[in-house]
């Protein structure tokens, strides 16, 4: 079975798309190499991410805020599927991924946003982890090396309204 490369973008890169690689990385070591990448990185990584992260004892080592641009030059590896998982970087212009990746948009609320307490603040990080990981575990459920384009594009869209 060939292992697919998945780039997860947000604008920031900081907790959506960072919590997205981990999960990807944990749920689907053998199909998936998963990475993500911002619009207008941030430069660091929300220590509530890496909280919620370690909660789920989901590996962080190596997890950091990166461009977008890192993953448009003739080194990088080739994306197979480009997901946008917040809608400011969803209605940006992309780069051109070398070999055409399948994409799709999975917005989830920027959990970075929210007020109030620690907990509050905690329980939304939380709540943005468990619709990725709800999204990544349907993805990983599909058997995508049997789906042509068109039905493989449809389901992955579809994965983004759930």
């Amino acid at each position: 079975m060939k292992k697919h490369n998945i780039l997860f973008i947000c604008t920031g890169n900081s907790a959506r798309s960072i919590m997205a690689e981990a999960i990807m990385n944990h749920l689907g070591p053998h199909r998936f190499v998963a990475y993500s990448a911002g619009s207008q990185p941030a430069g660091t990584v929300k220590e509530e991410a890496l909280r919620c992260l370690t909660r789920h004892q989901l590996n962080t080592q190596g997890l950091r805020s990166k461009s977008w641009s890192e993953f448009a030059t003739p080194d990088a590896p080739v994306m197979d599927f480009v997901i946008t998982v917040c809608d400011n970087a969803a209605g940006e212009v992309c780069p051109v991924w070398p070999g055409q990746p399948m994409s799709a948009h999975w917005g989830v609320e920027d959990p970075s946003h929210a007020s109030g307490s620690e907990a509050d603040k905690d329980k939304a990080f939380w709540e943005a982890f468990i619709k990725l990981h709800r999204r990544i575990s349907i993805l990983l459920s599909l058997p995508i090396d049997k789906l042509d384009r068109l039905s493989l594009k449809k389901e992955l869209d579809q994965i983004g309204q759930s």
